[in-house]
């Protein structure tokens, strides 16, 4: 399938939804007003209402349509002055995965057992954590540390329970790009017999950036060569690539499906490679700009600003 992608954008205080193509976004009403594409309702409504009917959707016969009206100039796309980019979509939950590249585990002073041996280690992330590309990333008072973790979104599209890793490709509607922003202070405890509270170190509100849209499985492929990048204030931080996760993406979803039946619209964050602030003693600051991106995705672009009292 050809690349494109599905975005949320606001204007006028309202959302709506845009087909990207070349990384400039396009009306998805308009589209289907001009092109009289047949584009089912819920694909115009929001893009959770989309990932909600994923199994039903046929986006492929769209494709050629819509690239031949954009190629036609019977649209024009939309002026990036004019409105504001949000996040894809709302995760109903987000499963993350721990020390999911050996490197990245070295760096943090953790100590791995034989693959053969293990199994994924996943904790969930608060879904109010989600805030879109381009805007800041608050920095709460009572965190020091603020460290920044680029990873593949996993967007799952079709549900299931007991899910085989052979078929758990076909359960992803698409990826993003998202940054796992982390407190390290306060994911370490000593006040608890239970050294780490991942919950309370990358809940806070804003710890979730994600975009820039939503890039369909189809037109991406098998997702385990992907290269991953962050760079902060300019200097790059991280260069990974998926081919080196511990447990690769068909693995975490037939791992996390054996505990609960995923549903569409969850995200899962596959992990972070080598290159976080924790292992340079580097944490970001009021006014420091992260930049991450994940090839054949794009990137989002978020600021730290400090928290005002209240």
């Amino acid at each position: 399938m050809q690349w494109f992608g599905l975005a949320t954008y606001e204007k006028n205080l309202k959302r709506h939804t845009a087909w990207v193509d070349n990384a400039k976004l396009y009306d998805l009403v308009e589209l289907n007003r001009v092109g009289d594409l047949g584009i089912a309702a819920p694909l115009l409504q929001s893009i959770e209402q989309t990932i909600s009917a994923w199994d039903q959707l046929q986006l492929e016969p769209l494709v050629d349509r819509i690239k031949n009206l954009i190629q036609s100039g019977q649209v024009t796309y939309l002026a990036s002055n004019t409105y504001t980019l949000c996040s894809p979509y709302q995760p109903g939950r987000i499963f993350a995965a721990a020390s999911n590249y050996y490197e990245h585990a070295q760096e943090m002073g953790t100590k791995l057992i034989e693959r053969s041996e293990s199994s994924p280690f996943v904790f969930m992330k608060a879904e109010t954590c989600i805030t879109h590309p381009g805007s800041p990333v608050i920095k709460p008072s009572s965190v020091e540390k603020l460290d920044w973790e680029v990873e593949l979104g996993v967007v799952i599209g079709v549900g299931g329970r007991h899910i085989s890793v052979e078929k758990a490709l076909d359960h992803i509607a698409g990826y993003v790009v998202f940054n796992d922003i982390s407190s390290r202070d306060l994911t370490r405890r000593n006040d608890y017999p239970f050294s780490h509270d991942w919950f309370r170190g990358k809940s806070f509100e804003t710890f979730g950036p994600m975009g820039p849209w939503l890039v369909p499985r189809d037109c991406l492929g098998n997702p385990n060569n992907f290269r991953l990048l962050l760079d902060v204030n300019g200097v790059r931080m991280q260069d990974g690539n998926t081919k080196d996760m511990i447990f690769d993406t068909a693995e975490q979803i037939a791992y996390l499906s054996r505990m609960t039946t995923l549903k569409p619209g969850d995200l899962i964050a596959t992990g972070t490679p080598t290159g976080v602030g924790m292992g340079r003693n580097m944490f970001l600051q009021p006014g420091d700009i992260m930049k991450a991106s994940v090839e054949g995705i794009g990137y989002i672009e978020n600021q730290v600003e400090a928290e005002v009292d209240h």
